[in-house]
């Protein structure tokens, strides 16, 4: 990269991170400094063609579009990334109100209006197609190219896709407070009628059957289990606030090198 700088110093601009702080947060930091009316975003292992940005870039000027995403034709990912992007794709259907023909790939294209919403953003767990979607609603795609990888190996793990789905979960909407709640209720309304039943079949249907000491486990157990899960979903919620609070970088530049216009 920082060859390539000496080589082009009139048109590229590097950020070196001091650490890997994660596709999203590295994606902010380079939204937080490019400067053009339109900034492309790609993936660095060679799987999206840089040429394919003139595409997208024309479909976005013609369309009018803030964002146009680049939907693989035929995607080379692992089966695991597959299957996590899929999983991703419609948990943002339910969470983000995506549209369902929307396609959210790592390949896109935004107008200065969106990166400048996008960067006004300070929490420590971005999601950059959250981010989006919460700025704007005119977004268009255009099938692309999807070539094999040029290392072996994909940095999403399952603890990043994860991670990444647990950022879009729970930083993006309230839904799994109402679910939580919306939950608890329901659980809170299923008791009542079992105590009800099970007090109607002692006393009038099956006076000898033994309502005792596991019919009382087996529910407390029950019961603190989904107790478990609210404070759990809850406690996400506020650990994710003090993060925020507390200063969490969303990334740290170690250095930069600018583009300098005057050597174009």
């Amino acid at each position: 990269c920082r060859a390539l700088h000496e080589k082009h110093p009139g048109s590229l601009t590097f950020v070196h991170l001091a650490r890997n702080f994660g596709e999203h947060n590295a994606v902010l930091a380079g939204l937080n400094h490019a400067t053009g009316a339109h900034v492309a975003v790609l993936d660095d292992d060679g799987q999206n063609p840089p040429e394919e940005v003139r595409r997208m870039y024309d479909e976005l000027r013609s369309g009018g579009w803030d964002v146009v995403y680049g939907r693989y034709r035929v995607k080379q990912h692992s089966g695991l990334r597959n299957l996590g992007s899929s999983f991703n794709d419609r948990v943002a259907n339910l969470m983000l109100n995506k549209p369902r023909d929307l396609y959210l790939s790592s390949f896109k294209i935004m107008n200065r209006f969106v990166v400048n919403e996008i960067t006004r953003y300070r929490g420590a767990f971005p999601y950059i197609d959250g981010l989006i979607l919460r700025t704007t609603r005119n977004l268009g795609q255009v099938d692309v190219e999807h070539q094999e990888r040029g290392d072996a190996q994909s940095n999403y793990t399952l603890r990043r896709l994860f991670v990444l789905w647990l950022n879009m979960f729970l930083n993006f909407s309230i839904m799994p407070l109402r679910f939580s709640a919306l939950l608890g209720s329901c659980m809170a309304v299923v008791s009542l009628f079992l105590m009800v039943g099970i007090v109607i079949d002692k006393l009038y249907v099956n006076p000898a059957v033994s309502v005792g000491i596991p019919t009382v486990l087996v529910t407390v157990v029950f019961f603190a289990g989904v107790q478990l899960l609210i404070l759990g979903t809850v406690g996400e919620y506020l650990g994710r606030i003090f993060m925020d609070q507390s200063g969490t970088p969303q990334f740290v530049v170690r250095y930069t090198r600018e583009r300098d216009p005057t050597r174009d």
